[in-house]
């Protein structure tokens, strides 16, 4: 008894010495990104296993292989390389896995290094020491108690900023919406779609694209995003505010958006939503949904870091929900059906009928 006692004491002592250096993780994955170490091993398709010397070749004029095998190595531990060994072990190489291989750019230039990239800038790690605020005074996040005020504003007076989580999400969602043309068939009978959010109309064209039926397309969003966005056939870019009003549709589509608001401030969204809608007209809305239980699937990890950046960075009461919790706010706005489709590996079409 006293030995397993021992055991589990060790195994805890060395859980909590890997949680405390868990930081080590999205730093290095932050520096093979900027040292552009995923592209250099993909080469096009070849994958073929390098050295770190052979890697730092192809991108730096100099630089120390020894640091950068530091990082392969504890980045193997986490599967995102493959490390190859000599027979006599005096050679270390590396090939991607298929976690690295969304490092990897594709033909349209996508990945998910961006999306890596934009959550670990200087301004958001400055929030992260202070997630403990958002216990003590929930009243504002940690993101304006670091920087002086709301993350969106903060981006928008920095466009490096603002491009590159632009890019983080053109390299999830894109794989996202591919999804959901391929599972969902919730867009069938509908004529003119609203995208709230919708920025340049992305998703919006791939929808269209998917489904001829839909003879008018309305991407709403900010004013000053959508003066940005392009033409694009069958869409009309409209811009204003979806706590005042929302352009009338069959069907209002949403993505990601519901996630970094107050149930309050949800409700308000949804009501406009339901009186811009006819009776039988859908709310489709895709969101992570956290699962009633915890547990330690990569999944569930993935939800609930998520639902701390979002209280982190983008309202300290905004958050992830579960399936019931969405459901209760429909109702709460007026939307009397409710069904949820799990399409995608992490997020979820939520459908509210009116």
């Amino acid at each position: 008894m006293e030995d397993e006692t021992t055991a589990r004491r060790n195994s805890a002592r060395l859980a909590i010495m890997e949680l405390a250096n868990m930081i080590s993780v999205p730093m290095s994955l932050n520096a093979v990104i900027r040292l552009n170490v995923a592209d250099t091993i993909w080469q096009g398709g070849s994958n073929t296993p390098l050295s770190a010397s052979e890697i730092l070749s192809r991108i730096l004029p100099s630089g120390d292989p020894e640091n950068l095998q530091r990082i392969l190595r504890m980045l193997t531990s986490y599967g995102v390389f493959t490390e190859h060994l000599n027979n006599d072990g005096s050679k270390r190489r590396y090939s991607l896995t298929e976690i690295g291989k969304t490092l990897v750019a594709d033909d349209k230039g996508l990945s998910y290094a961006p999306y890596v990239l934009q959550h670990h800038q200087e301004a958001l790690m400055k929030a992260w020491t202070l997630v403990h605020e958002a216990v003590v005074d929930p009243t504002s996040e940690p993101f304006v108690k670091a920087n002086g005020e709301p993350a969106y504003n903060y981006y928008g007076k920095n466009p490096e900023m603002n491009g590159l989580m632009q890019r983080a999400m053109s390299g999830v969602s894109v794989p996202f919406m591919k999804a959901i043309l391929d599972g969902y068939d919730g867009f069938r009978g509908v004529e003119r779609l609203v995208d709230v959010g919708g920025s340049a109309g992305d998703c919006l064209r791939m929808i269209l694209q998917k489904n001829p039926n839909v003879k008018e397309g309305v991407n709403f969003d900010l004013p000053e995003v959508v003066a940005r966005a392009p033409n694009i056939p069958r869409v009309t870019h409209i811009g204003g505010d979806m706590f005042k009003s929302i352009p009338t549709g069959d069907a209002i589509f949403m993505k990601w958006v519901l996630t970094t608001w107050t149930d309050d401030e949800c409700k308000l969204i949804m009501k406009n939503c339901h009186g811009a809608l006819p009776v039988g007209g859908k709310m489709i809305a895709c969101e992570p949904v956290l699962p009633e239980q915890s547990d330690d699937s990569h999944r569930t990890r993935a939800l609930l870091e998520g639902d701390i950046f979002v209280m982190t960075v983008y309202r300290a009461k905004g958050k992830h929900r579960t399936e019931d919790e969405y459901r209760q706010l429909g109702l709460s706005a007026g939307f009397p059906h409710f069904r949820s489709i799990c399409i995608d590996y992490f997020y979820t079409v939520l459908e509210f009928q009116k």
